[in-house]
Formats: C-alpha cells, structure tokens, sequence
C-alpha cells in the first residue's frame, strides 16, 4: 500500500464528492427534463398549444425584462420584474424603457 499525503487524501475525496455530486445533478436534470417533456405531450395532446407567459402584457419582448423571484419562503418570495421597474409598469401608456428582443 502506498502512504498518501494529507492534502492528496482530500483531494482525492472532493474529487469524489464532486463527481458524485455532478453525477446527482445530471440525474436530476435528465428527471426534470423528461417530466417537461411528458408535460408536453400531454398538452399538445389536450389541446393547449404553448403554456401562457407570466409576463406582463407591458413587458412582452423586453430585453429589458428579468422576471426572477427572490426570496427564502413561498410567502415573503418577490418578483424582480426589471432593474428600471421593479414591480413592473403599471401605468395604461406603453412603457418607455421598452426594448425589442
């Protein structure tokens, strides 16, 4: 048997744990994937065309648009719309940061 090292040892067990890790996550996204994939299929089978947008109807195309929620909890969880209108325009004239795709 060869002596390793102290710092080869933990090396050689982060490389383990990120290859296990690596290997969980792709797993995952393989399930997740296929599960969409499914989803699909069935809509298109029911009749939906394409899944609504979340978008709001001002923000539609918007380069500018971000739309992530931020947030621990479902409860306290917040949309950020875009950095120049946080919580979307809500005025009836269009938006005048507007930016086309």
């Amino acid at each position: 048997m060869i002596p390793l090292q102290a710092g080869a040892a933990v090396s050689i067990t982060n490389d383990l744990f990120q290859r296990a890790n690596d290997l969980c996550r792709r797993r995952a996204y393989e399930q997740w994937h296929r599960g969409q994939s499914k989803q699909q299929i069935l809509r298109s089978q029911v009749g939906f065309k394409d899944p609504t947008s979340s978008r709001p109807k001002p923000c539609q195309g918007c380069q500018n648009y971000h739309g992530i929620a931020y947030g621990q909890s479902k409860a306290k969880r917040q949309l950020l719309v875009c950095a120049l209108h946080p919580y979307g325009w809500a005025a009836p004239a269009p938006c005048p940061d507007w930016t086309g795709d």
